[in-house]
Protein backbone atom coordinates (compact mmCIF):
# COMPACT_ATOMS: atom_id res chain seq x y z
CA UNK A 1 0.00 0.00 0.00
CA UNK A 2 2.74 2.28 1.06
CA UNK A 3 5.01 1.71 -1.79
CA UNK A 4 1.59 2.01 -4.31
CA UNK A 5 1.13 5.37 -2.71
CA UNK A 6 4.94 6.37 -3.34
CA UNK A 7 4.61 5.45 -7.00
CA UNK A 8 1.76 7.10 -7.74
CA UNK A 9 3.24 10.52 -5.60
CA UNK A 10 6.56 9.97 -8.04
CA UNK A 11 4.56 9.30 -10.83
CA UNK A 12 2.45 13.11 -10.03
CA UNK A 13 5.55 14.45 -9.54
CA UNK A 14 7.06 13.38 -13.34
CA UNK A 15 4.04 14.45 -14.76
CA UNK A 16 3.89 18.30 -13.26
CA UNK A 17 8.04 18.42 -14.05
CA UNK A 18 7.30 17.29 -17.22
CA UNK A 19 4.17 20.03 -17.54
CA UNK A 20 6.74 22.32 -16.13
CA UNK A 21 8.58 22.02 -18.86
CA UNK A 22 6.19 22.44 -21.89
CA UNK A 23 4.61 25.47 -19.90
CA UNK A 24 8.45 27.33 -20.00
CA UNK A 25 9.62 25.79 -23.85
CA UNK A 26 5.97 27.38 -25.06
CA UNK A 27 7.18 30.52 -23.43
CA UNK A 28 10.24 30.75 -25.67
CA UNK A 29 9.18 29.93 -29.40
CA UNK A 30 9.40 31.53 -32.16
CA UNK A 31 6.30 32.41 -33.60
CA UNK A 32 5.53 30.93 -37.30
CA UNK A 33 6.26 33.04 -40.39
CA UNK A 34 2.67 33.19 -41.11
CA UNK A 35 -0.91 31.91 -40.22
CA UNK A 36 -4.29 34.06 -41.60
CA UNK A 37 -4.96 35.57 -38.38
CA UNK A 38 -3.37 36.60 -34.68
CA UNK A 39 -5.76 36.88 -31.62
CA UNK A 40 -4.43 38.95 -28.99
CA UNK A 41 -5.58 37.72 -25.71
CA UNK A 42 -6.78 40.65 -23.33
CA UNK A 43 -5.18 41.82 -20.48
CA UNK A 44 -6.16 44.59 -18.07
CA UNK A 45 -6.55 48.31 -19.17
CA UNK A 46 -7.31 51.43 -17.07
CA UNK A 47 -10.17 53.31 -18.44
CA UNK A 48 -9.09 52.96 -22.12
CA UNK A 49 -5.71 52.79 -22.16
CA UNK A 50 -3.78 49.14 -22.29
CA UNK A 51 -2.18 48.17 -19.08
CA UNK A 52 1.93 47.53 -19.89
CA UNK A 53 0.75 44.17 -19.76
CA UNK A 54 -1.66 44.10 -22.54
CA UNK A 55 0.44 47.09 -24.47
CA UNK A 56 3.53 44.96 -24.60
CA UNK A 57 1.08 41.99 -25.88
CA UNK A 58 -0.41 44.47 -28.75
CA UNK A 59 3.15 45.19 -29.66
CA UNK A 60 4.08 42.32 -30.26
CA UNK A 61 0.95 41.82 -32.61
CA UNK A 62 1.41 44.68 -34.16
CA UNK A 63 4.88 43.91 -35.41
CA UNK A 64 4.25 40.48 -37.05
CA UNK A 65 1.19 42.40 -38.76
CA UNK A 66 3.27 44.99 -40.16
CA UNK A 67 5.91 42.20 -40.84
CA UNK A 68 2.92 40.96 -43.01
CA UNK A 69 3.01 37.75 -41.11
CA UNK A 70 -1.00 37.75 -41.23
CA UNK A 71 -4.09 39.23 -42.87
CA UNK A 72 -6.26 39.48 -39.72
CA UNK A 73 -5.71 41.03 -36.15
CA UNK A 74 -8.30 39.78 -33.39
CA UNK A 75 -8.60 41.40 -30.17
CA UNK A 76 -10.11 39.67 -27.12
CA UNK A 77 -11.68 40.37 -23.78
CA UNK A 78 -14.34 41.80 -21.92
CA UNK A 79 -14.89 44.22 -19.03
CA UNK A 80 -15.02 44.26 -15.09
CA UNK A 81 -18.05 45.56 -13.02
CA UNK A 82 -17.13 49.79 -13.27
CA UNK A 83 -15.04 49.65 -16.85
CA UNK A 84 -16.60 52.15 -19.17
CA UNK A 85 -14.32 50.17 -21.73
CA UNK A 86 -13.33 46.73 -22.31
CA UNK A 87 -10.25 44.97 -23.15
CA UNK A 88 -11.28 44.52 -26.62
CA UNK A 89 -11.89 48.12 -27.32
CA UNK A 90 -8.94 49.35 -25.94
CA UNK A 91 -6.94 46.85 -27.52
CA UNK A 92 -8.88 48.27 -31.08
CA UNK A 93 -8.20 51.64 -30.49
CA UNK A 94 -4.63 51.22 -29.87
CA UNK A 95 -4.34 48.80 -32.70
CA UNK A 96 -5.71 51.57 -34.77
CA UNK A 97 -3.51 54.03 -33.97
CA UNK A 98 -0.40 51.89 -34.71
CA UNK A 99 -1.40 51.21 -37.91
CA UNK A 100 -3.56 48.08 -38.75
CA UNK A 101 -6.35 49.19 -40.63
CA UNK A 102 -10.06 49.16 -39.74
CA UNK A 103 -11.60 46.31 -42.20
CA UNK A 104 -8.50 44.08 -40.79
CA UNK A 105 -9.73 44.14 -37.19
CA UNK A 106 -11.61 41.69 -35.28
CA UNK A 107 -12.76 41.47 -31.96
CA UNK A 108 -14.56 39.55 -28.92
CA UNK A 109 -15.74 41.64 -26.00
CA UNK A 110 -17.48 39.63 -23.57
CA UNK A 111 -15.03 36.80 -22.06
CA UNK A 112 -13.31 37.79 -18.77
CA UNK A 113 -11.51 34.51 -18.59
CA UNK A 114 -9.29 32.58 -21.25
CA UNK A 115 -11.77 30.14 -21.56
CA UNK A 116 -14.34 32.55 -22.43
CA UNK A 117 -12.40 34.85 -24.53
CA UNK A 118 -11.57 31.65 -26.49
CA UNK A 119 -14.82 30.17 -27.05
CA UNK A 120 -15.65 33.88 -28.81
CA UNK A 121 -12.63 33.90 -30.90
CA UNK A 122 -13.74 30.33 -31.91
CA UNK A 123 -17.03 31.38 -33.00
CA UNK A 124 -14.96 34.09 -35.35
CA UNK A 125 -12.78 32.09 -36.74
CA UNK A 126 -15.89 30.01 -37.63
CA UNK A 127 -17.47 32.55 -38.94
CA UNK A 128 -14.81 34.30 -40.74
CA UNK A 129 -13.80 31.08 -42.18
CA UNK A 130 -10.46 31.34 -40.77
CA UNK A 131 -7.72 28.17 -41.19
CA UNK A 132 -4.69 29.28 -38.92
CA UNK A 133 -4.32 31.31 -36.32
CA UNK A 134 -1.02 32.48 -33.93
CA UNK A 135 -1.49 33.08 -30.36
CA UNK A 136 -0.31 36.92 -28.49
CA UNK A 137 0.21 36.54 -25.00
CA UNK A 138 2.82 36.10 -22.20
CA UNK A 139 5.03 33.74 -21.79
CA UNK A 140 3.63 32.19 -18.80
CA UNK A 141 0.46 32.04 -20.53
CA UNK A 142 1.48 30.59 -24.34
CA UNK A 143 0.96 26.73 -23.20
CA UNK A 144 -2.58 27.05 -21.78
CA UNK A 145 -4.05 29.74 -24.27
CA UNK A 146 -2.88 27.50 -27.29
CA UNK A 147 -4.15 23.88 -25.86
CA UNK A 148 -7.44 26.15 -24.65
CA UNK A 149 -8.02 27.20 -28.67
CA UNK A 150 -6.90 23.74 -29.75
CA UNK A 151 -9.40 22.10 -27.60
CA UNK A 152 -11.51 24.75 -28.98
CA UNK A 153 -11.52 23.87 -32.56
CA UNK A 154 -8.70 26.73 -34.06
CA UNK A 155 -6.11 25.94 -35.84
CA UNK A 156 -3.11 26.72 -33.70
CA UNK A 157 0.00 27.20 -35.71
CA UNK A 158 2.46 28.89 -33.13
CA UNK A 159 2.36 31.29 -30.52
CA UNK A 160 3.91 34.60 -30.09
CA UNK A 161 5.15 35.16 -26.68
CA UNK A 162 5.56 39.01 -26.02
CA UNK A 163 9.58 39.82 -26.08
CA UNK A 164 10.28 41.37 -22.67
CA UNK A 165 7.58 40.60 -20.75
CA UNK A 166 6.69 43.20 -17.41
CA UNK A 167 5.62 40.12 -15.89
CA UNK A 168 9.11 39.33 -14.83
CA UNK A 169 11.07 37.83 -11.25
CA UNK A 170 8.98 36.43 -8.54
CA UNK A 171 5.65 37.08 -10.16
CA UNK A 172 7.03 35.57 -13.56
CA UNK A 173 8.04 32.17 -11.52
CA UNK A 174 4.77 32.55 -9.56
CA UNK A 175 2.42 32.61 -12.68
CA UNK A 176 5.03 29.73 -14.29
CA UNK A 177 3.98 27.46 -11.16
CA UNK A 178 0.21 28.51 -11.68
CA UNK A 179 -0.01 27.65 -14.97
CA UNK A 180 1.64 24.41 -14.79
CA UNK A 181 -0.96 23.50 -12.15
CA UNK A 182 -3.87 24.93 -14.55
CA UNK A 183 -1.91 22.70 -17.72
CA UNK A 184 -1.67 19.33 -15.90
CA UNK A 185 -5.11 19.71 -14.19
CA UNK A 186 -6.94 20.97 -17.40
CA UNK A 187 -6.14 17.92 -19.44
CA UNK A 188 -7.66 15.81 -17.44
CA UNK A 189 -10.63 17.60 -16.25
CA UNK A 190 -11.02 20.04 -18.84
CA UNK A 191 -9.66 23.56 -19.13
CA UNK A 192 -13.11 25.20 -18.56
CA UNK A 193 -13.40 23.83 -15.52
CA UNK A 194 -10.34 25.73 -13.61
CA UNK A 195 -9.83 28.67 -16.47
CA UNK A 196 -9.19 31.68 -14.93
CA UNK A 197 -7.97 35.23 -16.20
CA UNK A 198 -4.75 34.99 -18.15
Amino acid sequence: MRRSALWLLAIAALYLLITLAQVVLAGRQKPPAEAEALVVLGAAQYDGRPSPQLEGRLVTAIDLWHDGAVNTFIVTGGSQEGDRFTEAETSKRFALENGVPDDSLLFEDVGTTTWESIQGVASLVERHDIGSVIIVTDPYHAKRASLIAQRSGINVVGVAPVRNSVVGGVTSLRRHLVETAGVALGRIVGFEQISGRG
